[in-house]
């Protein structure tokens, strides 16, 4: 005698579903390693810096500016030869105690140590990309 098979009931599979939110988890996710990479491209921007040096002559200008980032803003006056007119060195200060420094020894002849950060994309860090920082009055 043949034994008969049953039939097994095999569940129909659901309509695929357009998931709505998986678009806006890939929008928010790109988002946000956009904005971690715009962060570590500032910080490596502003911790290595291009070049580094020392200008020497007479602070004509310092002042503090900026509506949100404050920054310490100044023109250094270098004389190469007695009675010839003066390069201009512009700067940024970002560390106050240096520019009270720099405000104390204005008037006599000061050396400036800078660093150079080449690509710093705003001008919320400064408006220069020549950054001191330290000084001391020249002869010392």
């Amino acid at each position: 005698m043949a034994t008969a098979v049953s039939p097994v009931a095999v569940a129909p599979h659901p309509p695929e579903k357009k998931h709505k939110h998986s678009v806006w988890r890939w929008l928010i996710g790109f988002l946000v390693v956009a904005a971690l990479l715009c962060v570590g491209y500032v910080a490596l921007v502003l911790a290595v810096p291009y070049s580094s040096g020392q200008r020497t002559g007479y602070v004509q200008k310092l002042s503090h500016k900026g509506w949100l980032c404050k920054t310490y803003e100044g023109e250094l006056a270098m004389t190469p030869i007695p009675g010839t007119a003066p390069q201009i060195f512009r700067f940024t200060v970002r560390d106050s105690k240096v520019a009270q420094a720099i405000d104390e020894a204005s008037g006599s002849q000061v050396v400036l140590d800078y660093e150079q950060h080449v690509g710093v994309p705003t001008d919320c860090f400064g408006e220069t990309e020549y950054y001191v920082t330290s000084v001391r009055k020249a002869g010392q």
